[in-house]
């Protein structure tokens, strides 16, 4: 009986720490937008969060290649789309700007909550750790391929003077 209310502990906190973190997130991108990017600035989160993948050293959070493959996919073609809709770049005085629609928080906290749900939901079937490490793959799926169209967007950009509406 103790674990489980430990269990319920342990998720409870993890849960807060995780809306903790994306309202962190929404803070952090509303302020970096007043700044200018580079293609440096675009592509460092997608190298720093790759450091993550040195969890797989540890057996507890290997995963079957499929799901870890169907992870990525999910991050990549369904996760992403909603974050390269509501940002795109725009040229001031010569400097390239984050422009964030009005619903990019609503998207970033949709996404959390998606994503806690699913978590909560695929946890049923396999270890705590698997879960984790599934989702931090669908998550770097997601960075990877919403900096990849903000790159593209950042070189078109340099180069017409414009970003056609992605």
């Amino acid at each position: 009986m103790v674990q489980f209310g430990a269990l319920h502990m342990q998720q409870a906190l993890i849960s807060i720490g995780m809306v903790g973190m994306a309202l962190l997130s929404v803070f952090v991108r509303t302020r970096s937008s007043r700044k200018p990017v580079n293609a440096a600035k675009i592509m460092v989160p997608t190298l720093g969060m790759s450091t993550g993948f040195f969890m797989f050293v540890a057996p507890a959070f290997r995963v079957d290649a499929r799901w870890a493959l169907l992870a990525f996919l999910a991050g990549m073609l369904l996760f992403s789309y909603p974050l390269i809709r509501s940002a795109r770049l725009v040229m001031d005085e010569g400097k390239v700007f984050v422009k964030r629609s009005k619903s990019f928080a609503f998207v970033l906290l949709g996404l959390l909550a998606l994503r806690t749900a699913l978590h909560s939901y695929i946890e049923q079937y396999i270890s705590f750790p698997q879960t984790g490490a599934l989702f931090f793959i669908l998550a770097f799926g997601m960075l990877v391929t919403w900096r990849a169209a903000m790159l593209l967007q950042y070189r078109r950009l340099l180069r017409t003077g414009f970003v056609r509406n992605a």
